[in-house]
């Protein structure tokens, strides 16, 4: 499971239940001499408590991030209850990390001080020049209801670095999410990193939902709650079942992911995707959505051959990929479960160097979206600016 330590990244996992064997695992998989900084996604079915403390006892100095997942993706492919993490190698990246402790404090002053002191501490490494070298990865509480606020104000102070990320999961129970820095985990909070590296990289997004003819007008909706009353003018939950053609008492998750709702921008469709029904027949989204937009209906394509396409893409323009940190959207998995597909992704991630996890959101530039595969690939070779 551990490459060779001049790649500049090993990759690990852990099965295991206990906390310190955890710990230990992951150390064992990926300590060496030049190792900087380790980035992990979890179960949140550990003891959490527990487990922050061991894996500060068992990296000692290094800094070590992460988050709990809905799902993890290992050296192995798809997992679930267990612990996947990433080394990185301090000679070809250099990385720094800050929490946002209270997101619902966070504003455009904070964001531009925070984003100062990353580039400071990348800089201070001078592995390479910040511009065109960096990219910016988001850890946020998936139930925070925070998010678009905090990229909106993280966005415009990265300014031309681009950026992406995912919403802490907790195996889909959807109650308690947390990011994990500094020792411990919080729940409420984010982290943020910038990696600075001479490898050249590129950050994506895509996704395998196709429109339909079906337009669905938000005509009352509290977007700050992320709930949507109306849809049509008629109650929401009713005019969705009734586009689909599902009973009100049939909607539950499986349903969303199979018929997801969706906002066209610049000829993009971007996924809102539905949460719960509630008591009012009002629905709650995962995402921001707001009075008179226009949702569409969307249904599923075929998953694997459009991420064939991404890769085929990003291996044409980088060459061979040294790892690919992916973000993958938990109604994604719940599809390839449903349909009995899991196996087969999972073996096409882990043949492409795929680290990452499910997630209750995706962020890519700034934007919130849902129901994406959303990433950085990076390439074994030297960025342009770096010639051999």
């Amino acid at each position: 499971m551990q490459q060779a330590q001049t790649d500049g990244v090993v990759s690990a996992m852990s099965m295991a239940t206990g906390a310190q064997e955890v710990a230990q695992e992951l150390a064992r998989q990926l300590l060496h001499p030049h190792l900087g900084f380790v980035l992990f996604f979890c179960s949140a079915e550990y003891d959490l408590q527990a487990l922050g403390a061991a894996l500060q006892q068992s990296f000692g100095g290094i800094r070590v991030v992460g988050c709990t997942s809905a799902g993890e993706i290992t050296p192995e492919g798809y997992g679930r209850g267990c612990v996947t993490a990433i080394g990185f190698d301090h000679r070809h990246f250099s990385i720094a990390a800050e929490l946002i402790d209270e997101m619902e404090r966070f504003s455009l002053i904070d964001a531009q001080q925070m984003v100062e002191r990353l580039v400071g501490d990348c800089r201070s490494n001078t592995l390479a020049p910040i511009k065109g070298n960096s990219f910016a990865l988001t850890l946020l509480d998936g139930l925070s209801s925070r998010e678009e606020m905090v990229l909106a104000a993280l966005s415009a102070a990265l300014g031309d670095i681009p950026h992406f990320g995912g919403s802490a999961g907790d195996d889909n129970y959807l109650t308690h999410t947390h990011v994990y820095f500094g020792g411990e985990f919080h729940s409420g909070a984010a982290v943020v990193l910038l990696v600075n590296t001479w490898l050249d990289f590129e950050v994506f997004t895509t996704h395998h939902i196709l429109p339909r003819a079906e337009k669905l007008v938000v005509t009352r909706a509290d977007s700050t709650m992320r709930r949507v009353y109306e849809l049509n003018a008629e109650p929401a939950a009713e005019e969705y079942a009734q586009i689909i053609g599902v009973p009100v008492a049939e909607l539950n998750h499986r349903i969303f992911a199979a018929h997801p709702l969706a906002v066209r921008i610049n000829d993009q469709y971007y996924v809102r995707a539905i949460q719960q029904v509630n008591h009012d027949l009002s629905l709650s989204f995962y995402c921001a959505v707001e009075n008179g937009i226009v949702l569409t209906a969307m249904t599923p394509g075929p998953l694997l051959p459009n991420l064939q396409g991404l890769f085929d893409g990003l291996q044409d323009r980088l060459g061979s990929l040294l790892l690919t940190i992916g973000c993958d959207c938990f109604l994604r998995r719940m599809e390839l479960e449903a349909d009995g597909s899991v196996q087969q992704i999972g073996d096409f991630l882990r043949e492409h160097r795929v680290i990452g996890f499910n997630t209750y959101g995706e962020q890519f530039n700034g934007m919130h979206i849902n129901q994406t595969f959303t990433g950085v690939a990076i390439g074994r070779n030297r960025a342009a600016s770096f010639p051999r």
